[in-house]
């Protein structure tokens, strides 16, 4: 009897396992010199990062929610004339630049969807990446740098819209110190642009991560809370311009 032995070479980019195939193990590769970050805690330092956003914006709303109830308390509130010996309120109706307040938001609104679109785009190059270090798959390039990029943009025009908004109400006369109820326009409006900044910045962080190709999961993490820290900040100013509006 002759015995015969048959060699089973191994596919250098798939691999022959049991008379299947199997794609390799990701490297760390994320295709275009970009080096992903294949570690197995990846989705754990996600959950840590968007706890951490939680318990990083929970003071904020807690701080709008006490500027809230002292303003509505203090826009009830009467106050006793000596001279006439009788309660009055003394609230002085403040003139808002209500139409451009209005442009403001729609620029927020608009910039809140260009980070979302980045959010999304960023997820598909993670669970995209361990493809691009097979030859001959070709997956496109990352467009997500683009959207941060007009977001930061847009976020910086929301702030200029309201500088101009301020110097609008300083030249209908209404300073900081011109009564209770111009001091809560420019408290609420400029803590909120206070803390967009903060945001910005960590967009313009986002931006730079891109260009020195840092690894796709940790550019993930980044984008990811940024963009639902900008959501946040985006339903914080509805919620202002509204209470504004109404109760002013």
């Amino acid at each position: 009897m002759v015995s015969s032995s048959k060699t089973i070479e191994k596919s250098p980019v798939l691999g022959y396992h049991g008379g299947g195939f199997a794609f390799p193990p990701n490297n760390g590769a994320g295709g275009d010199g970009d080096g992903g970050d294949s570690s197995p805690d990846y989705e754990r330092r996600l959950r840590r990062a968007r706890l951490g956003l939680i318990f990083a914006t929970a003071p904020i709303l807690m701080l709008f929610l006490t500027f809230t109830t002292v303003f509505v308390i203090r826009h009830g509130t009467s106050t006793f004339d000596e001279r006439t010996n009788t309660y009055g309120r003394d609230w002085i109706r403040v003139a808002l630049p209500t139409g451009l307040l209005l442009i403001n938001t729609l620029v927020l609104f608009t910039s809140s969807i260009t980070v979302e679109v980045a959010r999304r785009l960023i997820a598909r190059d993670v669970t995209l990446a361990p493809l691009r270090s097979i030859p001959g798959i070709l997956i496109g390039g990352e467009r997500g740098s683009t959207w941060l990029a007009a977001t930061a943009l847009l976020g910086a025009a929301f702030l200029w819209g309201q500088w101009m908004a301020w110097r609008e109400l300083l030249a209908k006369g209404f300073s900081f110190a011109s009564g209770a109820s111009s001091s809560f326009v420019y408290l609420l409006t400029a803590t909120h642009a206070v803390h967009l900044v903060g945001g910005l910045l960590v967009l313009l962080y986002a931006v730079i991560n891109y260009v020195l190709h840092r690894p796709v999961e940790a550019r993930h993490i980044i984008v990811d809370v940024t963009a639902w820290y900008w959501h946040f900040m985006l339903f914080l100013w509805i919620g202002i311009f509204v209470m504004l509006e109404v109760m002013r």
